[in-house]
């Protein structure tokens, strides 16, 4: 487990990037905190702090329900701008859950920024579009076996932006 990697859970290192993009997933991911982060540059840096569903475990029977590898984890998206997006808190949860994230080419005739990906997070009471260059995350914690797609309090600690991978 020193490089990161956790063998139970199937997770092979705990520090991702947009090179990894097609490998990952983050359907119904709990995001637990966000920040917009200035640089010494010009653009911005977006930060999640989320609980990231390492894999999902079907049901042994007699069990009916699914099992969840979660860990903490930090998602960190670099020079960033256009951003824009909704939320739609109508009732009383105030969850943010992801239903996934998209890399769309973008549509625009400006051809200064035309390599620049267009980001699509798609949430189920949010969602945010934005350019950025690219990402990385950082699995904070082992893996851990839950009965639920989110952590505990106690499980993962305080919100956090640490970028730096367990290992």
């Amino acid at each position: 487990m020193r490089d990161g990697s956790h063998q139970e859970s199937g997770l092979s290192k705990s520090v991702w990037s947009d090179a990894d993009f097609v490998e990952m997933g983050w359907h119904d991911a709990t995001v637990h905190g966000l920040s917009v982060q200035p640089t010494d540059d010009i653009l911005p840096r977006l930060l999640f702090d989320l609980d990231y569903i390492v894999r999902w475990v079907h049901p042994v029977p007699p069990a009916t329900h699914f099992s969840f590898w979660v860990s903490p984890a930090t998602l960190v998206f670099e020079d960033v701008f256009d951003l824009e997006g909704d939320l739609d808190f109508t009732g009383l949860a105030l969850d943010l859950e992801l239903d996934g994230i998209h890399r769309l080419v973008p549509d625009d005739a400006r051809e200064n920024f035309a390599h620049v990906p267009l980001w699509h997070i798609d949430g189920h009471a949010f969602e945010l579009k934005f350019r950025a260059s690219g990402f990385r995350q950082y699995v904070r914690r082992a893996p851990r076996l839950v009965s639920r797609q989110a952590l505990s309090p106690a499980e993962r600690g305080s919100c956090a932006f640490t970028e730096r991978g367990f290992g």
